[in-house]
């Protein structure tokens, strides 16, 4: 993970990725300051190390004086395009153009203000500096797509009319031998303020639409069965849940995968992180489907086959519980209240699956990071409504007239079976939490609360059995500060 922190835990902005030659390029934002793009490097596309800035603000007096906000980078034709946003200090910041910087190499960049750029609305569809209710301008966050041989820009910008606080839309330049075209926008949901960040790709068939939503701190995502198709939404339209926030897509061999930033504790100046990217899939129906990423299992270590996990502790001691272990399954529950059915994790970074099986209609889930009073990490899983929670839970020292800790940090959907069994899977990389059921990512964040040594299962007033259930463990991973060490090439 990478959090590009310095004086403060809330550096890292907008993102972008570009693989190549084998190595991952993060381009990314510096909050509060917005004055330079940083640049960092992968070679596992988890882990970064800083390498040399790629951008800074302009010379008082040029277009990008005052700011610079989200980019897109992009290989064309052997060489490689930056198309980032600017603010200048004449315009006291309120307004956002699109400009374009060049590099041979990825490390140097040059910025190109020979030709069209910067590039700001005309006012024939969308708001300008002077039709602009806000007093502040958005025509920003440029997303560089190819279409039949044509090249295209994506912008978050807001339409000309309509209420205020629901202009914002998707919009499209095109670009052609050095003209470019304002467009009308590629979509204009009627309902948010800005669709910040947005990015397009093209997936078995269909083309798919993400944009970061600031209402509700979440990626959420639009479908259509061609580039200029109608834009729908399916009945559930997040993609990454609350908290992830700036998704950019990347193409890396077979796999698509989305990037993003984390804002830690569900606030927008709290600590900030890059956690590992998931992967893009759909479903039989079509809708986008967030997979784990396919590089964890070259990071494990070894494999704990359930058998071997050791004893099962109940550390609530509840007198209605009950735990049975056999050969390939451990079947527990509570008849009243709450038991956590727990072992000592093999290290602190790993991968735990298994199939879980569940009788009546009471509560269960799983537990991470326990202590032996029950402090820490309950993920309850909601099968009756297809809801995952996770949230952190236990005694609180400081305050000795609210002595507890109890806060939803995540939620996110899966799908309800009737067989009442389901396939999980647990990651725990340093401070970083993933929860797939039946191979959907559904739970994705960060965070910093509990590093205790038990994880296992809780139940209450319900029978579970967990089956084909193994542990693997992973390497503990670099420090996210330690990742602001500079390296002198990329190895």
């Amino acid at each position: 993970m990478y959090s590009g922190s310095g004086f403060s835990d809330w550096e890292i902005g907008d993102i972008t990725v570009i693989l190549h030659d084998g190595v991952y390029h993060l381009f990314h934002l510096i909050i509060p300051n917005h004055d330079y793009i940083a640049h960092a490097v992968s070679t596992d596309g988890i882990s970064w190390k800083r390498v040399n800035n790629a951008l800074f603000v302009g010379h008082p007096g040029e277009w990008d004086d005052d700011m610079l906000w989200t980019m897109h980078v992009v290989e064309v034709n052997g060489a490689f395009e930056m198309y980032y946003t600017g603010l200048q200090r004449k315009d006291r910041g309120v307004v956002s153009r699109i400009g374009l910087a060049e590099s041979t190499d990825l490390i140097n960049w040059t910025k190109n203000n020979k030709t069209i750029f910067p590039i700001e609305p005309k006012g024939i569809f969308y708001e300008t500096h002077k039709t602009n209710p806000r007093t502040w301008l958005s025509f920003r966050d440029p997303y560089y797509f190819e279409y039949n041989g044509e090249v295209y820009l994506l912008v978050a910008t807001r339409t000309i009319g309509g209420p205020v606080s629901r202009r914002g839309c998707v919009g499209i330049v095109k670009i052609t031998n050095g003209i470019f075209e304002l467009m009308p926008p590629l979509l204009y949901p009627m309902v948010y303020d800005d669709i910040e960040c947005p990015c397009v790709f093209e997936l078995k068939g269909n083309f798919y639409l993400l944009g970061s939503i600031r209402e509700d701190i979440k990626v959420r995502y639009w479908f259509a069965t061609a580039f200029f198709g109608e834009y729908h939404s399916f009945n559930a339209d997040v993609l990454l849940p609350q908290g992830n926030y700036a998704a950019r897509i990347v193409q890396d061999g077979k796999h698509v995968l989305v990037y993003n930033f984390f804002y830690a504790y569900g606030k927008i100046d709290s600590l900030r992180v890059l956690p590992p990217p998931k992967e893009l899939d759909t479903d039989s129906e079509g809708r986008l489907v967030l997979k784990s990423y396919y590089r964890w299992e070259t990071k494990v270590t070894q494999a704990i086959l359930q058998s071997a996990f050791g004893s099962i502790k109940s550390l609530l001691v509840n007198p209605t519980a009950s735990v049975l272990v056999e050969e390939d399954k451990l079947t527990c529950g509570s008849r009243s209240g709450y038991e956590l059915f727990c072992f000592e994790k093999p290290s602190e970074s790993f991968i735990w699956e298994g199939l879980l099986t569940v009788e009546g209609m009471g509560k269960f889930g799983l537990v991470s990071d326990i202590d032996r009073d029950g402090n820490g990490y309950f993920i309850s899983l909601d099968i009756t409504n297809g809801i995952a929670n996770i949230r952190t839970w236990g005694f609180n020292p400081v305050n000795t007239r609210e002595n507890f800790i109890f806060r939803d940090i995540q939620s996110g959907l899966f799908k309800v079976k009737a067989s009442k069994s389901y396939y999980f899977r647990f990651i725990r990389y340093g401070n970083y939490i993933e929860l797939s059921i039946d191979h959907a990512v559904v739970l994705t964040l960060m965070d910093y609360t509990f590093s205790s040594s038990y994880v296992g299962l809780y139940s209450c007033s319900s029978l579970i059995s967990l089956q084909q259930s193994v542990i693997k463990t992973l390497p503990k991973p670099p420090g996210e500060y330690a990742s602001q060490e500079e390296v002198q090439k990329l190895t």
